[in-house]
């Protein structure tokens, strides 16, 4: 099945919002005016929340940083709590890792396998899934393997290591690292040598590489689409949001660092910005964001049909604990 743009619910009126995560009371979450969008602060002011002039250090993937989405959005944040937004861009690994040692207060990630272990190992909780976009595969348009067309990814992949293409991974255990490797896996190829160029490097800049060197590489459709008037990769073969296949589905979720675990995170900001990153009006704002005229990031915090599977690590229920 196709992943489907998922319909959210239009912004609400005062009190809805970061109620949501058990911290406060807001409405829209998007006013942008820190008001709440009605003049009054309606008791979301940063003095009844007791974070004024706090920072809020938040580990994220690259994508979200490089295609200038948090830069749209946290301004509003930053105006409505009298706080600040520390974004800190890692590959996911990276950050979830920053998040275990106790150097970050709230994580915001796109590998549900990595996100999983984190949660049940005690160091993340009150997760949420927040957005999706999904992974393209792009390469320069002569496409010397011939993957242009190809409907199935693990199949453009072997081609690719069968001709010996030169294929750019950014092998830093990001996100998009972490499916590179379960395509690759699917496909079952193990792939090596000198036309397979590890870079250790985030999006960007691998994209960058990619073009210099003519090279394939695996994208998140909004990095691609941020960088795309730069370079001269195209997409070869697209996924789901375009019909493609849904492996290359790329579900991102956030969640709070455990105080229980790291007693220094700063939770009482951290739910708030859950609360207000998941609200109907920041959502709206996240669908409306747009580089070159096409969206990025497609919402899903906010829907008629909720998930409840996406508190927890995938699998998990109480059945699991001894209690």
């Amino acid at each position: 099945m196709l992943i489907q743009r998922r319909k959210f619910l239009a912004a609400v009126g005062a009190g809805a919002i970061v109620g949501t995560a058990g911290c406060s009371s807001t409405n829209d979450g998007g006013s942008g005016d820190g008001t709440g969008g009605n003049g009054t602060d309606g008791g979301n002011s940063a003095e009844s929340v007791g974070v004024a002039g706090e920072t809020l250090t938040l580990t994220t993937t690259t994508s979200t940083y490089d295609t200038g989405l948090l830069d749209a959005i946290h301004p509003d944040f930053e105006e409505m709590y009298g706080v600040t937004v520390d974004a800190v861009a890692q590959g996911t690994g990276a950050a979830l890792e920053t998040a275990r040692n106790g150097d970050s207060d709230i994580v915001m990630v796109h590998a549900r396998g990595l996100e999983d272990e984190f949660m049940r190992n005690g160091y993340g909780i009150n997760r949420r899934d927040l957005m999706f976009n999904d992974f393209v595969i792009v390469g320069p348009e002569s496409d010397p393997a011939g993957i242009g067309g190809t409907g199935s990814a693990t199949e453009a992949l072997t081609t690719i290591a069968e001709a010996e293409a030169t294929f750019v991974s950014r092998g830093d255990n990001s996100g998009t690292h972490t499916k590179e490797l379960n395509l690759w896996d699917a496909a079952g190829t193990d792939p090596g040598g000198d036309w397979y160029q590890e870079t250790g490097t985030g999006m960007g800049e691998a994209l960058n590489i990619a073009n210099q060197q003519g090279a394939y590489t695996l994208s998140d459709r909004g990095t691609y689409i941020s960088q795309r008037s730069e370079i001269d990769l195209t997409i070869l073969v697209q996924g789901p949001i375009e019909g493609g296949p849904e492996i290359l589905a790329n579900p991102y979720g956030v969640m709070a660092v455990n105080p229980g675990v790291h007693e220094n995170a700063n939770y009482d900001l951290a739910m708030a910005y859950i609360g207000w990153i998941t609200s109907p009006g920041v959502q709206e704002a996240i669908a409306e964001y747009q580089v070159n005229g096409e969206q990025l990031f497609f919402p899903e915090a906010v829907s008629e049909d909720p998930d409840f599977q996406q508190y927890v690590p995938e699998g998990w229920s109480s059945d699991d604990s001894d209690a």
